[in-house]
């Protein structure tokens, strides 16, 4: 791990993940999946954890067809034990990435207590599992970086996101505390906000063109982004590149936040 007395002898290697341990959680899809490869790229030993352990055990297939190290793992983070016995099974644990979330799209007025519960279950009581454990866990070790996924909502809202953007939001300041509580013992802890990304998650959107299409032109580039564009990020927070950054929050959103896009969507 680089710190200020190391001294540095080419920068490229300070991107390089060879002969560290990376778990990533909601890796059977989406920015999990291009996440898991991504690491793996840069040397990274990956354990492809998911819901689906098949979709898990294919994307380490993947990865070991590409040269990498990956193994599998079922990963239900709503569950305190599975969570537990997740990272308690990892001999040690260099990069933690977790993705998982869930969306119930109403207005506050139609949302349900059973549908309250299970965002928050999901998003902001799994996140925390997870972020306990896998704290603990490099903090004994003296060292490691995770990085979480929240979401612009942690920071601009719209109709309907109110239960979704308090989980992110909430995520987000966990990350921060984890920072204050954990840095002097060598943890980094960081958070990731997408903007609109195309995902299992946002086929809802894009199954309604016309919200699709609004979505697109809410951003400066004009266009949604593919999970491929959220790894630089991962691998940036995850490496010695990124030594001296925790507790942030960086924004990968195509300009999104930057000029003020709005809509409000078809509820």
């Amino acid at each position: 791990m680089t710190d200020a007395s190391t001294p540095i002898r080419n920068y490229r290697d300070l991107f390089d993940l060879t002969g560290r341990h990376a778990l990533v959680i909601g890796a059977g899809s989406g920015i999990g999946r291009a996440t898991a490869q991504g690491l793996a790229d840069f040397g990274a030993s990956v354990t492809c954890a998911d819901l689906n352990l098949d979709a898990a055990q294919s994307v380490a297939d993947e990865l070991l067809a590409r040269g990498g190290s990956a193994t599998a793992a079922k990963a239900n983070i709503g569950t305190e034990a599975d969570v537990k016995a997740l990272i308690g099974g990892i001999d040690r644990l260099d990069v933690l990435v977790c993705t998982p979330s869930i969306n119930v799209r109403k207005p506050l007025a139609k949302v349900s207590a059973e549908e309250f519960d299970r965002v928050v279950g999901i998003n902001l009581r799994g996140s925390f599992f997870v972020m306990r454990e896998a704290g603990a866990k490099m903090a004994a070790q003296g060292k490691g970086s995770m990085v979480f996924f929240s979401s612009i909502r942690s920071q601009v809202v719209e109709p309907g996101q109110g239960v979704y953007a308090a989980t992110k939001a909430g995520t987000l300041q966990m990350i921060r505390a984890a920072a204050a509580e954990w840095g002097t013992q060598g943890v980094r802890a960081n958070a990731v906000a997408p903007g609109v990304v195309e995902t299992p998650l946002t086929q809802q959107i894009k199954d309604q063109p016309a919200w699709y299409d609004a979505y697109a032109t809410k951003s400066a580039l004009g266009r949604w982004s593919q999970p491929s564009e959220l790894v630089g990020a991962v691998v940036y927070l995850a490496s010695d590149a990124s030594s001296f950054v925790t507790g942030s929050l960086m924004i990968v959103d195509g300009g999104w936040t930057a000029v003020d896009g709005r809509f409000t969507p078809p509820l």
